[in-house]
């Protein structure tokens, strides 16, 4: 299971949002887009869609932009896995373009799925278990300079 650029752009984005922007401040898209080195149009659409799910909260117009929507220990890094790239993420074969859950090849899955179940459950767990503030304060706890 790999994550897309898109969606470890939008959890690097989230992450940035629950260390940056507290009590309410928004901010621009321009700056967060130089700060973490996303294109702006790309970086745009997928702020707008996490909006629109409350993960983020946004304001239009001359002062606005992006905040947190809610409490970063309420969003786990599954939250944003399944706005972003879905819960199919987790069930596309590792060798294969197909899901091996699929009906069709249920009773024939490829030959490492049995191997790779257990790594799929441990990898479901961790994200449901790990939330943006767990990131976010340990980003700042390690004084990690890059997101």
């Amino acid at each position: 299971m790999i994550l897309s650029n898109t969606c470890k752009y939008g959890l690097r984005a989230v992450i940035y949002l629950a260390i940056n922007a507290k009590d309410g401040k928004k901010i621009g898209i321009k700056k967060i887009s130089k700060d973490l080195d996303i294109p702006t149009p790309f970086l745009g659409k997928i702020l707008q869609s996490l909006a629109k799910r409350k993960i983020l909260s946004s304001t239009k117009g001359p002062n606005g932009g992006f905040g947190i929507g809610k409490d970063p220990a309420e969003i786990s890094m599954l939250d944003i896995v399944e706005i972003i790239d879905g819960r199919d993420v987790f069930d596309t074969c590792v060798i294969s373009l197909r899901s091996c859950s699929s009906e069709e090849h249920k009773n024939s899955p490829c030959p490492i799925h049995k191997k790779f179940s257990s790594i799929r459950k441990n990898l479901i767990t961790l994200f449901e278990n790990e939330t943006i503030e767990d990131l976010a304060c340990e980003i700042k706890d390690n004084k990690l300079t890059e997101i």
